[in-house]
């Protein structure tokens, strides 16, 4: 319940400076004080009652831990290791396998993608797949307090137990821990004047390092690009101000993104300033089901600014920003405070990009479709444009070099076509 909203019988109550030591200094906070003689009666009752004792700090963990968990799927409370693991997330250096993966309610991990090069990369774990048990033993939601079960000693090995969609029956998966230092962005040739950029995650660096790549690759090619692939498959995000670096790095002009929330923090615009890298050169966007968040915030500017055309499936649909608020414990609050919307003014929540070239996985029984999107996570957070049947047309992951050469084919379309439109 809000801040201020009517409680039981219409009529919010302002807690007492006796029932709230924190009141004299927020003398503006009303709270229904019903709701918390409800939780102080069913607290007091645990503490009573339970079959076996429960310690005070593990039962307010616990429900602020519920509190959050009902909220979305995002929103979390995170303790000061966790709060450190998230931050080690953007500079791409820290001890575990290499996956990006969200916790569900039930304690299990659904792996939005794993990060290219790294142990749960090569061990074969894809996007889409749901880890029920680590080393044997089902995880539950206490699992992930702390590090998580995921995280550990450089050269352990941890034993992953997987559904995933088209199996027959659970896998189980090894997978050796190691310092994970991720290059977030790589670059190559595909054909003479025409390059492929890869972004795997978006980082401190990844802008910086997205202009040296591009850089090289004019140099290789006699100074200047004809075309350019920019991949963002199974790419889960990270730090928006990178993608907005980058899109700006390919926008002369235009709206990258806007933030709209509640709070006048949460809003904010983005636009490009002048100076494409490209000097106009046309470029072909891969994404995938697994590309969420930030990457379909950088898919959608370049779309919505017809910079780019979109070719693969339907992304991910984790349109939300998360904000973290540290506590002065040294606990932070990760909480979901805004939506994001592309330059057209379309909620990314819950729908993701839809692709203006749709291609699907060579080998059918290797697609997550149906099962793998924001829009199905139990409590996910409503998009203002979500479609109630998107998730039976949830995207697909597209693995492997087919959809590389599919999106080269679509960018020499696009060249000829620029070339015909010059000659008139």
């Amino acid at each position: 319940m809000e801040d201020g909203e009517p409680g039981p019988g219409g009529k919010a109550v302002e807690v007492a400076p006796s029932d709230d030591p924190d009141a004299s200094e927020s003398a503006t906070t009303k709270v229904p004080l019903e709701e918390i003689r409800r939780y102080v009666g069913v607290y007091n009752a645990i503490r009573e009652a339970y079959v076996d004792p429960v310690d005070d700090k593990a039962l307010m963990h616990s429900a602020i831990r519920g509190l959050l968990l009902d909220l979305d799927p995002h929103s979390a409370y995170l303790e000061r290791p966790d709060a450190e693991a998230f931050d080690e997330g953007t500079t791409g250096a820290y001890d575990g396998i290499g996956v990006e993966v969200m916790q569900l309610p039930d304690g299990k991990l659904r792996v939005i993608a794993p990060i290219d090069d790294t142990p749960a990369d090569k061990a074969g774990i894809k996007a889409g797949d749901t880890i029920v048990a680590v080393d044997g033993k089902p995880l539950v939601p206490s699992d992930n307090d702390g590090p998580g079960p995921l995280r550990g000693k450089p050269g352990t090995a941890v034993r992953l137990t997987i559904l995933r969609d088209g199996a027959d029956k659970p896998l189980d998966i090894e997978v050796q821990r190691q310092t994970i230092r991720v290059a977030s962005v790589r670059g190559r040739m595909l054909e003479p004047g025409y390059g492929y950029v890869r972004i795997a995650a978006f980082q401190v660096d990844s802008a910086a390092d997205f202009q040296r790549v591009l850089a090289r690759l004019q140099r290789e090619a006699g100074g200047k690009l004809q075309g350019l692939v920019l991949d963002l498959r199974s790419n889960p995000g990270g730090l928006l101000t990178s993608a907005v670096q980058i899109a700006d790095d390919l926008l002369e002009r235009g709206k990258i993104v806007s933030t709209r929330g509640r709070a006048p923090i949460s809003e904010a615009e983005f636009s490009a300033t002048p100076g494409d890298r490209l000097a106009g050169a046309p470029v072909v966007v891969l994404v995938d089901a697994g590309s969420a968040s930030a990457s379909e915030v950088l898919a959608g500017a370049l779309h919505d600014n017809k910079r780019a055309r979109v070719v693969g499936s339907r992304t991910f649909g984790k349109g939300s920003v998360q904000t973290v608020l540290p506590l002065d414990n040294g606990d932070s609050v990760k909480l979901t405070t805004a939506r994001y919307y592309t330059p057209s003014g379309k909620s990314i929540q819950a729908r993701g990009i839809e692709p203006d070239v749709v291609l699907k996985p060579e080998n059918a029984n290797a697609s997550a479709a149906s099962e793998f999107a924001e829009v199905l996570l139990p409590g996910h957070l409503r998009g203002d444009e979500e479609d109630d049947r998107a998730g039976a047309r949830a995207g697909d992951v597209l693995d492997g070099e087919a959809p590389i050469a599919a999106a080269l084919a679509e960018l020499k379309k696009q060249v000829a076509g620029a070339a015909v439109t010059q000659r008139r």
